[in-house]
């Protein structure tokens, strides 16, 4: 029997751009490139490898945001998952990362798993509670944190390096695991890969596929809520120390003073 696994990518804006928020506070998407999340290709990658020690594995890569989330998908595509699967509904603006592990959790069962791959956090939002919140919706165990990941006779196991101690931990499929930057760099998509994502399926689907109502979503249905931003404030001239014997002490001094030492 095949081995089904989802991948969860989310499509953000570019880290690099001039990032704003939009006039109801949530993140404008629309000023700035958008991209496949950094944190989400280790998670492919990582599907990838265990697809490449299965005897027979398909891939699926899962998104939920809107339109242009798919040039994510094909993002993942290119680097060599099967196939993919878009949510997308106008009543998914504003969700929050509570209302979006219902929308992916009811995605995943529609679409059938054996395991589930994240990325550790995204890079927009970067809160990191997705996974668990996920896991905790399809009612399977998690392991989350890897930096090692691997699946043999229906079990997932992986390392989780923390700061004081590493540990290995398993769990029976099905089950849900994340991915953290240290797991392996990404593999960088082919022209061959690139070309074939073109004709490989994305199925879209909106919130009446999924059987959830639009009240359970968005701004509206959402727990937790932007109440205020503010532009970050200009960039200050620096303190320029004048070395005349005594720069050593200033600049302790100074660092001291910001409370750097």
């Amino acid at each position: 029997m095949s081995l089904r696994i989802v991948v969860c990518v989310k499509y953000v804006p570019d880290a690099t751009g001039d990032r704003h928020f939009a006039e109801d506070l949530t993140t404008d998407r629309e000023s700035v490139d958008g991209l496949l999340s950094e944190l989400d290709e280790y998670a492919v990658e990582q599907a990838l490898q265990i697809a490449d020690e299965a005897d027979d594995a398909e891939i699926t890569v899962l998104t939920v945001g809107p339109e242009d989330a798919k040039d994510a998908l094909r993002k993942a595509l290119s680097m060599g998952a099967d196939k993919a699967v878009h949510v997308e509904d106008d009543d998914l603006h504003g969700t929050d990362a509570l209302g979006t592990s219902y929308v992916l959790a009811k995605a995943i069962e529609k679409t059938g798993y054996d395991l589930v791959v994240c990325g550790m956090a995204s890079t927009d939002g970067t809160m990191g509670v997705l996974p668990a919140m996920l896991a905790e919706r399809l009612g399977v165990p998690q392991a989350t944190l890897l930096s090692e990941v691997s699946v043999e006779d229906g079990t997932v196991t992986g390392r989780r390096d923390g700061d004081a101690a590493t540990e290995q931990l398993s769990a029976q499929l099905p089950a849900l695991v994340s991915v953290t930057d240290q797991s392996g760099e990404a593999r960088y998509p082919s022209f061959k890969g690139i070309m074939a994502a073109k004709k490989k399926p994305v199925e879209s689907l909106d919130l009446d596929d999924l059987d959830i109502d639009a009240d359970e979503v968005g701004l509206d249905g959402a727990w937790t809520k932007v109440e205020d931003a503010a532009e970050r404030p200009p960039r200050s001239a620096g303190t320029v120390v004048k070395d005349e014997g005594d720069g050593g002490k200033q600049l302790a001094e100074y660092l001291a003073g910001q409370k750097f030492i």
